[in-house]
């Protein structure tokens, strides 16, 4: 080898170093950050992607970026489980399963997680028990000796279902029940293999959406006597309506349920982290409402809505900033 090539190689050799340490730093200056959020079907997992986004492009926190992913998870009990044992840095959680799971209530009595605490409320999830316009379901009253898909076992949907039927003097025995994501549950609806769907969710749902654009659907109004039991019951949940062509070939309004979705945390998660991360979220609201119409309705405004369990400290010091807590 000449004296010339000697120097090119260790020239090169260098340089490899050097861009290998480089590498090496860059690693070592990205901190991992997930957020559990639900099915593809659904509304937390675009929402999500699109706040891991956001929050990967602006949180920065003693030099080292936030590098944060969405993942799809059994949406509000599995979150909160997730949460409790500390698996994942953040969920999505509805706000009734986040006070069950905290006070330990419900699906988690004896149970209690007291290290979850919230970052703040983000949307309205609306309850839509969907069928096609050709099936005579009509009321809630109508799905006994039917074929009903719930969700998984234990989720949040799971259990509201159970209130449902209790409320109108029903068991789960008196319904065919279906244990399908939503995304498996309008297909079994489009080929005839299931009457209706309890989904829950921010509405437009990707998943119902689906079924309309080929299937004529119903969606089946929550009200009544029977209704306002429930919501004596479970006083998370309100009564709303869904605005006319939510979907396609739902011409008319509908009477339903909804209740609010908060962003979880547990305790261990850094005040900074936290504070930064509930920053990056309010202060890029619009950006969220690109992605979709229920990311318009997360605002500052309603941050504290529905969050029943105590806030994470790094949250706390944001709101106090921003004038909502003294």
């Amino acid at each position: 080898m000449t004296m010339s090539s000697t120097r090119r190689a260790v020239t090169l050799a260098i340089a490899t170093l050097a861009l290998a340490g480089s590498v090496s730093a860059l690693a070592q200056q990205r901190t991992f950050f997930g957020i559990a959020t639900g099915g593809t079907g659904g509304t937390y997992y675009p929402l999500g992607g699109m706040l891991a986004q956001l929050i990967s492009n602006k949180v920065v926190i003693g030099g080292s970026k936030l590098s944060a992913t969405a993942e799809t998870a059994g949406a509000s009990v599995g979150n909160a489980q997730l949460l409790g044992r500390k698996e994942i840095e953040s969920a999505f959680v509805a706000a009734d399963v986040l006070d069950q799971a905290y006070n330990g209530k419900a699906q988690f009595e004896g149970k209690a997680l007291k290290n979850l605490r919230a970052l703040g409320a983000l949307y309205p999830e609306q309850v839509q028990l969907v069928t096609a316009a050709k099936s005579n379901i009509r009321g809630f009253k109508d799905l006994k000796g039917k074929s009903v898909s719930s969700g998984s076992p234990g989720s949040g949907q799971w259990q509201l279902l159970g209130d449902l039927l209790e409320a109108h003097g029903m068991t789960r025995k008196d319904i065919g029940e279906d244990l399908s994501s939503f995304a498996q549950s309008v297909d079994k609806i489009k080929d005839g293999n299931l009457v209706a769907s309890l989904i829950t969710a921010g509405a437009p749902t990707s998943a119902v959406s689906d079924l309309a654009n080929g299937t004529e659907v119903r969606l089946v109004p929550l009200s009544g006597p029977e209704i306002e039991t429930l919501k004596k019951k479970q006083p998370y949940y309100a009564s709303i309506t869904l605005p006319a062509n939510l979907y396609k070939g739902q011409a008319a309004p509908v009477e339903t349920l909804a209740v609010m979705a908060i962003w979880a945390t547990h305790a261990d998660l850094s005040d900074d982290m936290a504070y930064a991360v509930t920053k990056a979220l309010y202060e890029n609201t619009e950006t969220l409402g690109q992605v979709h119409p229920k990311g318009k309705e997360i605002s500052l405004k309603t941050a504290l809505l529905s969050v029943s369990i105590p806030l994470h400290p790094g949250a706390q010091r944001y709101y106090r900033e921003k004038g909502l807590l003294k």
